[in-house]
């Protein structure tokens, strides 16, 4: 019993409570869309059947569905021990092949994938090492900002069909998922390459780096010492990264014609197949949970004993401001489109215009109905760019708050992460209906994992850092530590994380109004501008170009002034520049430094 109440007890506990809800949500779904479950089987089964009360009443036995969701999510339960999903409520064949078809296909995706985005953080974490120094990071930002659908539809278009090099739909060997990988991996390997070179700087700058360099000490060795000082407390983000490249590649599957989970969970909501959608989110479940555990277990591992003898010593913050013109430069850029836009009519139908290029009286072109681009665009901007600003920052408190509750946050998080906004969009949308604010909701409920993580990781680090064990020694009360020296800390890298997510709350906005699950036509939001342009990129790539670049250019804005918003300067918790910085672990004997 009291194991329970031990750190790893609680989280353990949260992870369950949270799992048992998520579920029995879930098996919920019939019952909170308002529609007739017995008729949306009926329609998935034979579209050509007519819904006659015989017929109806027939499912609904077949079904159990008089018996009420209670006594069908405990039938379900009462199968788990005997690796029994239940059977399709449309198809009639047993759902765990189904899942586990699904899941191996889209673990494979997510394996090709992650190598992308691995290549692609290399890429960006590499000039850091060779000059020594961070940059601002505007094109990695940028680089996150790619809406993932839209990358898929372009590579579709110009690997597959202009130049007939790749497959362009099925899953049947390893070519297939060339395309899909690439267009999960990029912006992926983005985000990972941003979070890992805004932390290497200070790394870079400590007294052991110029030390070891002076003894002779390879480049190699001390690159490899220098990400491993850096990586604690972003590995928790490679485990949710890869957890969301499985789940939440549903548009991307759809593109593709990908059959895995995340498209199956789709396929199941939509049609209210009540237990195949169960089986899909408790393996995608299951999956968050075995990856933050091992995430967890690989960061300790990092860590060593130093985290539970309270020796870190913690790199100072060092964010790199990037060159005063280009914060100006983007928003200036950004603001003078939407300005314009808001003058012009979003409205307004010309069939006689439709698909045309830009020009002095449409500067933007037109969209498929003879609108105006540039209208669109900036009349979509308050609902966009106004909603995922304040998702974002809803994230971001709530992740600071329970970055001081480690276990909660660590179950909690594992949960909320592994499910694809898609399978949250569809559970919000039966209740609320769609829209711009059942997607609002939607997107909030799992943005803030990351941020969540983060924080508690940093937490936990600078709780057992030797600077604030002497400000114990010396008296300091636990007020003071916690507002001058933890809190900022933690505050302003967790901040600088949740601009870099600002333009992917976008994305995942836009992704539910690209599946029919936020706003609605004629809304000009960014997410339906890219969705309608999507069917005409080949002949009008401008209609689609235009919201990816405004997303990117509010990625690149963002980031760039993230710096400045901070001060640009070290953390007032972060210990002085005259304190020794630890020497990683492995190579401490490489490293001995007089006593004073």
């Amino acid at each position: 019993m009291a194991r329970l109440f031990t750190p790893s007890g609680r989280t353990a506990l949260t992870r369950l409570g949270c799992l048992v809800a998520v579920l029995a949500t879930v098996g919920l779904l019939p019952w909170l869309s308002g529609r007739d479950p017995a008729l949306t089987v009926l329609r998935a089964r034979s579209a050509e059947q007519e819904g006659t009360p015989e017929a109806l009443a027939a499912i609904r036995a077949d079904l159990g569905l008089d018996t009420g969701p209670l006594s069908l999510l405990g039938s379900w339960v009462s199968g788990l021990p005997r690796a029994d999903l239940g059977t399709s409520w449309v198809s009639g064949t047993d759902v765990l092949p189904s899942v586990a078809a699904g899941l191996q296909v889209s673990l494979a995706l997510m394996g090709a994938a992650l190598a992308v985005a691995l290549l692609v953080t290399c890429a960006l974490v590499a000039p850091v090492l060779v000059r020594g120094r961070g940059s601002a990071g505007a094109f990695a930002a940028m680089l996150a900002a790619l809406p993932e659908f839209l990358l898929a539809t372009v590579a579709l278009l110009v690997c597959g069909v202009w130049l007939g090099c790749l497959p362009t739909s099925g899953w049947q060997g390893p070519r297939y998922m060339v395309l899909p990988a690439l267009a999960l991996g990029v912006p992926a390997g983005g985000l990972l390459g941003r979070l890992v070179a805004d932390a290497l700087p200070a790394v870079l700058e400590e007294r052991w780096v110029e030390l070891w360099q002076g003894a002779g000490v390879s480049r190699a060795r001390v690159t490899a010492a220098a990400l491993r000082r850096v990586l604690p407390p972003l590995v928790p983000q490679f485990g949710m990264v890869a957890v969301g490249l499985t789940g939440g590649a549903v548009a991307v599957e759809t593109v593709f014609a990908v059959p895995g989970i995340g498209r199956t969970a789709l396929g199941a909501a939509k049609s209210q197949d009540l237990p195949l959608l169960q089986g899909a989110v408790l393996a995608l479940l299951a999956l968050g949970l075995v990856t933050g555990a091992t995430a967890a277990a690989v960061r300790r591992r990092l860590l060593g004993p130093a985290l539970r003898d309270a020796g870190l010593t913690l790199p100072a913050a060092r964010p790199v401001r990037a060159h005063p013109a280009v914060p100006a430069a983007l928003g200036a850029v950004l603001l003078t489109g939407i300005a314009w836009g808001l003058l012009r009519d979003p409205y307004t139908v010309d069939t006689a215009a439709r698909l045309r290029a830009p020009s002095w009286a449409y500067p933007l072109g037109t969209d498929g109905l003879g609108r105006d681009v540039l209208a669109r665009l900036g009349h979509g901007a308050a609902s966009t760019v106004g909603t995922a600003v304040a998702v974002c920052l809803a994230g971001l408190l709530l992740a600071l708050a329970l970055g001081f509750l480690p276990s909660l946050a660590a179950g909690a998080s594992d949960i909320a992460n592994a499910l694809p906004p898609v399978i949250v969009g569809i559970l919000v949308a039966a209740v609320a209906g769609p829209g711009t604010g059942g997607a609002a909701l939607a997107v909030a409920l799992i943005s803030w994992p990351p941020l969540a993580a983060h924080a508690a990781a940093l937490v936990q680090e600078v709780r057992a850092s030797t600077f604030l064990l002497t400000q114990r020694a010396i008296g300091a009360s636990p007020l003071w530590i916690l507002t001058r020296h933890v809190l900022p800390s933690v505050a302003a890298p967790v901040t600088r994380h949740a601009l870099l997510r600002l333009p992917g709350i976008a994305l995942a906005l836009a992704s539910l109004g690209f599946l029919g699950l936020g706003a609605q036509p004629p809304a000009p939001e960014w997410g339906l501008l890219l969705d309608e342009s999507r069917a005409y990129v080949e002949r009008a790539p401008w209609a689609a170009l235009a919201p990816a670049v405004a997303l990117a250019l509010l990625a690149g804005l963002a980031v760039s002034a993230a710096s400045y918003a901070e001060g640009g300067r070290p953390g007032r918790g972060t210990p002085p520049r005259t304190r020794r910085p630890l020497v990683p672990a492995p190579f401490r004997r490489l490293h001995k430094e007089p006593t004073r």
